[in-house]
């Protein structure tokens, strides 16, 4: 029970934050405001309880003028189980949000005016959240089922890709429908941005990925998924079929003997402990 209720120590407030809620005073939406952001706050808060339960590393939970975020140092070396767990563990929240708003409303706490302001806030941040585009929710769960059949680094791309043509469909909908809604800019802009950051940052993700392979929690990985290659198949190329959620027993095809097995630490050690990134497999075999 302490470790779920730590994460509130994660809790960092953006400064501008303080700005919006200023001019939300001003111009009498202070009410409305603080709904919106106790309702973020919980969904967020449901993201980082659920890590907190499975012992995930939290970085922190922002609150941001235009939303909020729960960071994870997870790099995708967890069981999917877990991380569809704690991805669905905000949108969640929004259930029971929903019907505490009813009993509010019919206890006379809430106006009509304010619950109905409470239920649309709920349903807007919740079907945002789900969108198919990297980071909401939608698309961490899209990275999720790409990872069920693809490598880390294809089902990443996939990710981004279909990030990427979610927020221009998105785009098209602001310019039709609400073209002169500044919230709307601003969360367009953020999430191209974090499209684009991401994009940059892919190989070195992918190296965190392998990284904590090698010296993380790798014993988590209940999954056995054989990876089947040649000898003269490179380090790299193999380590480029790795996948989120699995152990991966790597077998040697050979023609002149027997086919060896090789453990995936075996390949990382290669790769990171010695430094060779052009070693190729039949140089394992040949010093085992």
């Amino acid at each position: 029970m302490n470790r779920l209720f730590s994460v509130f120590k994660y809790l960092h407030i953006h400064p501008l934050l303080w700005v919006v809620i200023a001019i939300g005073v001003m111009t009498a939406h202070f009410y409305e405001l603080c709904l919106l952001f106790m309702i973020i706050f919980i969904h967020e808060l449901g993201h980082a309880f659920a890590a907190a339960f499975f012992s995930w590393r939290i970085k922190k939970i922002s609150l941001l003028p235009f939303g909020g975020v729960a960071e994870m140092d997870e790099h995708g070396n967890r069981p999917l189980r877990e991380e569809a767990i704690v991805i669905i563990s905000g949108p969640i929240q929004h259930i029971w949000l929903v019907g505490l708003g009813f009993l509010l409303w019919q206890w006379g706490i809430f106006t009509e005016s304010l619950y109905q302001t409470f239920i649309q806030y709920n349903f807007m941040i919740l079907f945002f959240n789900l969108l198919p585009i990297w980071p909401l929710d939608g698309g961490k769960l899209m990275f999720l089922l790409f990872s069920l059949k693809n490598p880390f680094p294809k089902s990443h791309k996939y990710t981004l890709y279909f990030s990427i043509i979610g927020t221009l469909i998105f785009l098209l909908m602001v310019l039709i429908m609400m073209p002169q809604n500044v919230n709307a800019w601003i969360i367009i802009s953020f999430l191209v941005f974090s499209i684009y950051y991401e994009w940059k940052q892919r190989r070195f993700l992918f190296m965190r990925f392998l990284l904590e392979r090698y010296y993380g929690k790798s014993n988590e990985l209940r999954k056995l998924l054989p990876l089947e290659v040649q000898e003269d198949d490179s380090v790299l190329d193999v380590l480029e079929r790795f996948h989120r959620g699995c152990k991966h027993p790597i077998i040697v095809r050979s023609t002149r003997k027997d086919n060896a097995i090789l453990d995936e630490n075996e390949l990382l050690h290669v790769y990171f402990k010695e430094k060779n990134v052009t070693a190729k497999i039949k140089e394992i075999l040949c010093v085992l």
